[in-house]
């Protein structure tokens, strides 16, 4: 090789180089060497990504298209080189654990033009940003990121467009997966984030993006690769209208952002699994977020939620008619007073469609904060987002004021620049009246809830309300998401149902609906499913009639001090367990198919155990709400040998014996 100069600098396994006149390479690996990121500066800025000697991701050209017409990363001329290993942990706020590492190896390459790229590489991951260091404001043309794989993988894609006859027929950020080829992605589509490939060997690598603040939201579409993938934004909207609850834009610029011209922009990460159990418990969103704002973090209780509107309020045995109105809602409060269900929600309905500050006439609001406050309950009141948006600081101020704990805001349903801005300014005002967030009808979180942890909920999933009105593989999509969702943050599935169903027994009902899969896969969403804010879906009366049920789903905390993957593969099943003080919660699910599993309990303390178990009955698999409640005493060193029965679970609840 004729190199004008090398350049090498070693910090724990990690080096840059510079090559000849007319190009420039930077070669670093992970901590532990398993993954090593190349970046090449020539006519194209390009990443690259091995592991273990396998290549993952080819050269991949990434640029930053500003509106004056200039290219931030084609014929970059990199003035600075700096590594550094970051090492490091914080304390994580409603979370699967209580402490997180952040232990990587860091490229900072300022380039001449007023940018420069961050670069990360973790054990498990890799990710990189731009930042611009230029006066005034910046318009954001576009942005090219590329993801070019080395084959025609398999993947799993959440399609975001669903054209009929035409015509776009759904637009949310709910999905199940797609199972094809890279190739096969239908070119009337995005598909949004996060998405997995396999990659071979065994490996999966899960495309993400964390930290999107001031910035519109990464989809995916295919390149001209053939075997890639490229980021495709929303425009900047410039006119907006109101259509039923929902404010879409009208007219869109011909850019995607407007922005301080001084800033970081988002990271795009992609996570490498060895094994796909491996997937179960990532942190990078949390790392690559921005630190915690919220100074004093005291007042942000999360918990589970008796909810309204799964189940229609369609309790019995009252001497009232259920419905929109204050008897009801007493009746939820003393129903989530009596088990320990620190909140409770009043769903749409209940205020004036165009004013929030007016209730509906059937509702004494005051009233019922009034008997949830002597009963130790809170209240969440739902609200859409357009509506919300226009009486922000009045709303906030009014509920705050009469004792309301938070806000499940809804329709949100875009991700580009304006809607996610919204976020952060929400996010920001209900701190400063202490109110809880719950997003719904939105896209998937990107780490905001590390940045203002008073953000307890995030949907941006397909849950548990479409068996009202859709017969679809549940089950399976159960055992994806968990791998692929999940990684980017709590999920608002609001599990629960009490009325379960075979496979050959399932029907999509609307008023008084059931679940796919048996009760114990239920109650399994409990340890499985991170969701800081979690929904107890069905009605009080169902809850009242299995209070066994009841009485292990309300003990499973919302949050935890640790979190270990035991098994699981996408789409198959899927096994976790996790700790809270003493306590170790163990949840395991599959998909339609019956399986055995071994759960080997070495994570344990030394002493014995409680286990409250309970798993799928003999006859389960035709009657899904059978199951089997067990109690046994355990210890470190024994093995379970558990059987989930087709759409089955398994859950458990260990406590250490004085």
């Amino acid at each position: 090789m004729k190199a004008k100069f090398i350049f090498l600098l070693v910090l724990g396994g990690l080096c840059s180089l510079s090559f000849g006149q007319k190009s420039s390479g930077y070669a670093m690996s992970s901590p532990d060497g398993s993954l090593t990121l190349l970046v090449q500066a020539n006519d194209k800025l390009q990443w690259s990504v091995t592991h273990r000697q396998q290549q993952i991701i080819d050269p991949s050209a990434i640029s930053l298209q500003l509106g004056d017409g200039s290219v931030l990363g084609d014929g970059a001329k990199i003035t600075s080189s700096k590594v550094e290993e970051v090492n490091t942990s914080f304390q994580a706020i409603n979370y699967k654990k209580a402490v997180v590492s952040d232990h990587c190896n860091q490229l900072t390459l300022k380039c001449k033009g007023g940018f420069g790229i961050i670069f990360r590489v973790y054990n498990d991951a890799v990710a990189y940003r731009f930042y611009t260091a230029m006066k005034g404001e910046i318009v954001i043309k576009d942005e090219e990121a590329n993801f070019n794989f080395t084959d025609d993988h398999q993947v799993f894609i959440p399609y975001m467009w669903d054209y009929r006859d035409g015509k776009i027929f759904n637009c949310s950020f709910e999905a199940l997966y797609t199972e094809q080829k890279i190739s096969e992605f239908r070119t009337d589509s995005l598909a949004f984030l996060p998405l997995l490939v396999d990659v071979g060997q065994g490996k999966k690598a899960v495309i993400l993006e964390a930290d999107l603040e001031d910035y519109p939201g990464m989809f995916m579409q295919l390149n001209e690769t053939g075997k890639g993938y490229k980021g495709v934004f929303a425009p900047y909207p410039l006119e907006e209208k109101q259509v039923g609850i929902n404010y879409i834009p009208v007219k869109r610029a011909e850019y995607i952002a407007q922005t301080q011209g001084t800033r970081q922009f988002p990271w795009r990460g992609v996570i490498i699994s060895q094994e796909d159990k491996d997937l179960l418990n990532n942190d990078l969103v949390q790392k690559l977020a921005s630190p915690n704002r919220i100074e004093d973090t005291s007042w942000i209780k999360a918990g589970q939620v008796a909810w309204d509107w799964w189940s229609a309020k369609n309790i019995s045995h009252v001497d009232f008619e259920a419905g929109t109105n204050t008897e009801t809602y007493l009746y939820y409060i003393d129903f989530a007073a009596a088990n320990g269900i620190p909140y409770i929600i009043l769903d749409g309905g209940w205020s004036d469609f165009r004013d929030l500050t007016k209730t509906r006439p059937e509702i004494d609001l005051p009233a019922i904060v009034e008997h949830g406050d002597k009963n130790g309950v809170g209240v969440i009141l739902w609200a859409g987002w357009h509506q919300l948006m226009m009486q922000l600081d009045e709303v906030f101020s009014f509920y705050a004021d009469l004792g309301i704990k938070g806000f499940k805001i809804d329709f949100i349903d875009r991700d580009d620049q304006l809607a996610v801005a919204s976020t952060y300014e929400m996010a920001k005002k209900a701190a400063d009246h202490h109110l809880l967030l719950d997003y719904h009808g939105i896209f998937k979180p990107t780490g905001l809830q590390r940045t203002y942890p008073n953000i307890v909920g995030y949907e941006g999933v397909k849950g548990m309300e479409n068996v009202k009105w859709a017969h679809e593989d549940v089950p399976r999509y159960d055992v994806s998401i968990p791998f692929i969702r999940m990684l980017a943050g709590p999920m608002d599935y609001t599990p629960g149902a009490m009325r379960n169903a075979s496979r050959r027994n399932f029907a999509p009902i609307n008023a008084n609906p059931m679940s796919q899969g048996t009760r114990c896969h239920q109650l399994a969403m409990y340890v499985i499913f991170e969701a800081p804010l979690q929904m107890l879906s069905d009605n009080p009366t169902a809850y009242m009639k299995e209070q066994a049920c009841t009485d292990y789903i309300t003990q499973v905390p919302v949050a935890f001090d640790e979190t270990l993957a035991l098994d699981g593969k996408v789409a198959e099943y899927v096994a976790i367990a996790r700790r809270k003080g003493d306590t170790w919660y163990i949840g395991a699910m599959t998909n339609w198919d019956p399986r055995d599993l071994t759960i080997h309990l070495s994570f344990l303390a030394e002493g014995e155990y409680e286990a409250v178990i309970f798993k799928d009955g003999i006859n389960a698999h035709r009657q899904a709400a059978d199951y089997s409640r067990v109690i046994t005493n355990l210890s470190r060193g024994d093995t379970l040998e558990i059987h989930l029965s087709s759409g089955g679970g398994w859950t458990a609840r260990l406590e250490k014996k004085n």
